[in-house]
């Protein structure tokens, strides 16, 4: 399960990641927001990282406008390695090296089909494990 959440600054992207899972089949929880009204985005960071920290979901995606905000707000959560994101090869490496279990994109710095390509390369890229477990555990 895949938690998604935007603030309006995000929404476009999110909503393309949702309609990309949807087509996919992919299981995922919406938590917001569900229209382009202008919202605060650390309520729905917070949203998004309960649903990985209580087992829900695996893995979050979250957008606003830079995908910075979100991060600031994810990463002040304890468990939860946020990255913003804007180009595949860090995507992919997030996941290899970091073990990130959020991904958070700008709605005003990448394109919906970007926003897409990312998504699908977060979700299916495994952490390696070995040398970076030791050093994913110095983060807490």
């Amino acid at each position: 399960m895949i938690a998604l959440g935007a603030d309006h600054g995000g929404f476009g992207i999110k909503e393309a990641i949702r309609n990309y899972f949807e087509e996919n089949k992919i299981e995922y929880i919406d938590l917001g927001i569900y229209t382009e009204e202008s919202v605060d985005y650390p309520i729905f960071a917070k949203k998004v990282c309960e649903k990985i920290l209580d087992g829900t979901a695996r893995l979050g995606i979250l957008c606003c406008g830079t995908g910075i905000g979100m991060s600031m707000a994810a990463n002040k959560i304890r468990g939860i390695r946020a990255a913003a994101l804007s180009d595949s090869f860090s995507c992919e490496f997030t996941r290899r090296h970091n073990d990130a279990n959020v991904l958070c994109l700008g709605g005003r710095v990448i394109s919906e089909e970007k926003a897409v390509e990312l998504a699908k390369i977060f979700i299916t890229t495994p952490f390696e494990g070995g040398r970076h477990i030791n050093r994913i555990a110095m983060f807490e």
